[in-house]
C-alpha cells in the first residue's frame, strides 16, 4: 500500500511523548485509541515499530500509522 506524503506537526517544547503526539497529529482519536494503535503494532517510529506509548519523540521524528506519516518540528 503507498504512503501520503509526510505531513510536518509542530510542537511547542522540545518533546513529546508518542501516545500525546498521536493525538496532536491526529493519528488517534484519543488515549485509548492511541493505546491499541500501539499494542496491535500499527505505529512506527523513523520506521522501526514502537510499542511504548511513553516514548519521547524529539524535533525531526516520523512517525507512521498504516500509510499516514507525519514528521514531528520542533517551533524555534
Amino acid at each position: 500500500m503507498p504512503t501520503s506524503p509526510i505531513r510536518t506537526v509542530e510542537i511547542a517544547d522540545d518533546m513529546i511523548r508518542l501516545g500525546q503526539f498521536l493525538k496532536l497529529a491526529d493519528l488517534a482519536e484519543d488515549g485509548t485509541h492511541a493505546r491499541e494503535l500501539l499494542e496491535d503494532g500499527m505505529v512506527t517510529v523513523n520506521g522501526r515499530a514502537e510499542s511504548r506509548r511513553g516514548r519521547q519523540l524529539a524535533d525531526g521524528d516520523v512517525v507512521a500509522v498504516e500509510n499516514q506519516q507525519v514528521r514531528l518540528a520542533a517551533r524555534p
